[in-house]
């Protein structure tokens, strides 16, 4: 168990969320972990604490005393996730085309990790938000004007706009309840001020804004999935129950995106996983809009096995000659979940 919280976040307009293309009718439907680490970090900045924080999280060898899950859909008290690999999609069906959803919500998982199968007509597949139901994906004309009035450039630029009650919601985590007495206050602090500001892309049109954060207390991983007994079969004298210390191999959920530590004992040929290939650009008082270097993670959803707990780290990403790293943050945000053959 770990100190955490859920916070929520109820966009007051669109979000622009850039997909891996860079194309700008296209729009992510993920604020990535790595993302939302660097919005933090550049709060941070903004609140006199840079150093302290990169210290305590990208620099400290012991691990990130903070770590994020990415953000997710919400739609009222109901939280959406990328669900895992190892139980979705379900088998076949002749009504759902259940590979088609993207996000399915929590209870839905804490289900198929019990080996319930859902039932098909209590389902509807959104195709735009790709949820088995919060928000869709519009585009927005614009045109660029040059200053002498010369030139114009009519496009069009993709966002996700939110129905109502609807938002994004991630998990945070603290190494103990010293991290946590040290730096919740700082975090909370740097989401109000995100808030204000806006995540993602087009923030100078008033995009990614959100009303005031709400944060919901807790410990990890309860706030994510109830405690699930493993199967009798696969019990051990060693394991008293599922969330003890696994004392062999354990099957972990990833909430973000990871970059393995090497430190991390995985078994990366048992387990269920997709790589993601992350670039973009920097943003940084010192020099913006040259490109980071591009770094292969692997993604949400994805399920490993490890003989410990998973770490991750941050990885230096600063283009050749950059006058200080740009760290893209890798840190394991992993739910310990029974081993279920897909």
């Amino acid at each position: 168990m770990n100190p955490g919280c859920i916070v929520k976040l109820r966009p007051l307009g669109p979000w622009r969320i850039g997909p891996d293309s860079g194309a700008r009718d296209r729009v992510d439907t993920v604020y990535h972990g790595d993302s939302l680490y660097s919005a933090v970090t550049g709060a941070m900045l903004a609140l006199g604490l840079l150093e302290e924080w990169i210290e305590a999280t990208a620099r400290n060898p012991e691990g990130a005393a903070v770590r994020f899950s990415s953000l997710f859909p919400f739609q009222g008290e109901t939280r959406f996730v990328v669900p895992p690999k190892t139980v979705w999609p379900p088998a076949g069906s002749a009504k759902m085309r259940w590979k088609g959803a993207k996000f399915i919500p929590l209870p839905l998982v804490e289900g198929l990790l019990n080996g319930v199968a859902p039932e098909e007509d209590r389902w509807f597949l959104d195709g735009s938000s790709e949820c088995l139901m919060p928000f869709r994906i519009g585009l927005r004309s614009s045109a660029a004007i040059d200053r002498l009035g010369a030139g114009v450039a009519p496009h069009v630029t993709a966002c996700l706009e939110f129905h109502h009650g609807c938002g994004l919601w991630a998990a945070i985590w603290f190494a103990d309840e010293p991290a946590k007495e040290k730096w919740k206050a700082p975090v909370e602090a740097a989401f109000r001020l995100l808030a204000d500001s806006g995540f993602g892309g087009d923030r100078s049109r008033g995009w990614g804004r959100t009303e005031a954060p709400e944060f919901i207390e807790g410990t990890l991983p309860d706030l994510i999935l109830a405690p699930i007994a493993p199967p009798e079969a696969a019990a051990t004298p060693e394991v008293e129950g599922f969330w003890a210390e696994p004392a062999t191999v354990q099957a972990y959920w990833l909430l973000s995106l990871f970059v393995p530590n090497a430190d991390d004992s995985i078994d990366w040929e048992r387990g269920f996983y997709d790589l993601v290939a992350r670039r973009g650009r920097v943003e940084s008082p010192a020099r913006s809009g040259d490109l980071k270097k591009l770094l292969n993670m692997v993604s949400e959803g994805s399920v490993l096995l490890a003989s410990g707990n998973l770490r991750g780290l941050a990885t230096d990403v600063a283009p050749d000659g950059f006058p200080h790293p740009v760290y893209r943050a890798g840190f394991a945000l992993a739910i310990p979940i029974p081993q279920v053959a897909s």
